[in-house]
């Protein structure tokens, strides 16, 4: 699997998201994509409560650890690379979590606008 250049929404060097929990279609602790990642984890996002609980409604528990898989779980404050398309959903279902523009990937804009990803940004906007 070849990966795509790691390159940010901004078209800069791609961040980390998270190395505790390990996370990215590789579990390199970016949000690098390839051909191969159908789901486009792209999205860094920071895990809240509220999005946690809709994943699992949704059928995607993230919070549940899955030692099997070596995964412990994931909380509110946890960096997560989230599939691009599961963001929009939650966007239109007003539980988006805050996204870390600087380490979600640039192939995430074929699928959300920029200007969406902006809008949720973790930063704090001064009007």
């Amino acid at each position: 699997m070849e990966k795509h250049p790691s390159v940010n929404v901004y078209g800069k060097t791609l961040a980390p998201c998270s190395l505790d929990p390990l996370t990215g279609f590789f579990r390199d602790g970016a949000c690098n994509t390839c051909n191969q990642d159908k789901g486009s984890h792209t999205v860094c996002v920071i895990m809240t409560d509220e999005f946690l609980a809709f994943s699992k409604y949704l059928g995607n528990d993230l919070s549940t650890p899955r030692p099997e898989f070596n995964f412990k779980g994931l909380k509110a404050g946890d960096q997560w690379c989230l599939c691009a398309s599961r963001f929009l959903q939650a966007v239109d279902e007003d539980c988006a979590p805050k996204v870390n523009l600087s380490a979600t990937h640039k192939r995430a804009l074929e699928i959300v606008p920029l200007e969406l990803l902006e809008k949720h940004d973790f930063r704090e906007r001064l009007n």
